[in-house]
């Protein structure tokens, strides 16, 4: 099996100024791609570093993916760092700096000369072509290895990466050309470790299927790789492993690959010809705002209104004062009367609402931080749910929406109860 070396390089990421997302990116390119990744590293801009890491790496390794340092500025040393340990001079690639000048021209930028260092290259690389941003990467080879450099910015990573790094790597290393296919099971409501425990006599590894559990909070994802000759071969392996996943997982399965729960709410409420207001407390808009990242949510979604204090509650969503001082803002009558207020208010078909205690504080004996209510309202009844959170603040506000959009999903698809 092929090895790779992930180098990723920037003093923001050795100080912790931003987070390197595109090492887990590359990763996962690189699995599906049926190659193992062997080492990742972060280094500073610093040409000693960047060349012991390469040492390192390309010891190791078959082929390096490097990220970072290919700007105009003083810092972005990538480039003649990577030459300077190669023995390689630069030199001007007059293709790639007309296209950086047309670039600034088109996007109406202030050219500076600092900017034709992005078109400076270890003499001999081999250009990979940026679709969306200036800096250009490249590839160079030594002693029958492969170091391909593309920018640190996680946007034009994602689409250098499949566009231009895999293609060349697959050139290069053409016997290890198997079929790849993934399939991905989105949970929620189980840890990894009960997901993994499910699974333990599923007898995946029989049929040939690599299993990989990833968190991404607030959900679990499971995903089946199937590395085969044919992809007819591994849709077959694939779709015998998905049902005994299912089978297990089944309840707590809420989508499938790519889509998103709010993409999937979105579609059904669509579907249906159901418009939705929401009211949200302790959540702050979070619903409302994954509901928005849909385009075209404006077919099914009225408003949305962030009723924080009981003030609100009362003013905006006719929730009774009488109700909140004997429930309290965080009860089950308090998050019915608010889903019901919304959709009065609005004239839709749904109302749904939230109310809880995000924490650290707020907590009670009878109701500790992290409880939570939800309720959706549809003109006949309101159904009303309570969860038990157990995470910091900001990830039982996430969890919250999660929850509210999850028992939206279940509404639409006709399997809700009723446990408020």
């Amino acid at each position: 099996m092929v090895k790779i070396g992930i180098l990723t390089i920037g003093n923001e990421l050795t100080t912790g100024r931003i987070q390197d997302a595109n090492s887990a990116l590359i990763a996962r390119a690189m699995q599906e791609q049926g190659w193992a990744v062997a080492a990742m590293l972060s280094v500073g801009d610093d040409d000693g570093d960047i060349h012991n890491a390469l040492d390192f790496l390309l010891g190791r390794t078959e082929a390096v993916i490097a990220t970072g340092g290919l700007g105009p500025t003083a810092d972005d040393i990538t480039t003649a760092a990577i030459a300077k340990a190669f023995g390689l001079s630069l030199r001007m690639d007059d293709s790639v700096l007309a296209h950086v000048r047309d670039l600034f021209a088109k996007r109406r930028l202030l050219w500076t000369d600092n900017n034709a260092k992005q078109a400076l290259f270890p003499e001999g690389a081999e250009i990979i072509a940026n679709p969306t941003g200036t800096a250009a990467g490249f590839a160079v080879r030594r002693e029958g290895k492969i170091v391909a450099v593309i920018p640190g910015v996680p946007a034009e990573a994602r689409r250098m990466l499949p566009e231009g790094v895999i293609p060349l790597f697959r050139k290069e290393f053409p016997e290890t050309a198997l079929h790849i296919e993934t399939s991905t099971f989105k949970l929620f409501g189980l840890p990894e470790a009960a997901v993994d425990a499910a699974m333990a006599d599923a007898g995946l590894a029989s049929l040939g299927i690599g299993v990989g559990f990833y968190p991404n909070f607030p959900e679990n994802h499971l995903v089946l790789t199937a590395r085969t000759a044919t992809p007819e071969e591994a849709s077959e392996k694939l779709l015998a492993a998905g049902a005994r996943v299912e089978e297990r997982l089944g309840k707590h399965i809420f989508a499938h690959g790519q889509e998103t729960l709010e993409a999937i709410v979105a579609r059904m409420l669509s579907e249906k010809r159901l418009s939705i207001a929401v009211a949200e407390s302790c959540t702050g808009g979070l619903i409302t705002d994954r509901l928005t990242d849909i385009p075209g949510s404006s077919a099914f979604l009225e408003r949305g209104v962030v009723t924080y204090s009981n003030e609100a509650k009362i003013a905006l969503l006719g929730v009774p004062e009488a109700v909140i001082a004997t429930h309290g803002a965080v009860s089950a009558e308090t998050a019915r009367l608010m889903a019901e207020g919304v959709r009065r208010l609005a004239g839709t078909g749904l109302g749904l609402a939230v109310t809880g205690i995000a924490g650290p504080s707020g907590g009670t004996e009878a109701k500790p931080v992290g409880t939570v209510y939800v309720a959706l309202a549809d003109g006949e009844k309101t159904l009303c749910r309570h969860y038990a959170l157990r995470w910091d603040r900001r990830r039982n506000k996430i969890a919250a929406a999660q929850t509210a959009l999850l028992m939206l999903l279940r509404y639409l698809a006709g399997d809700v109860g009723d446990d408020g």
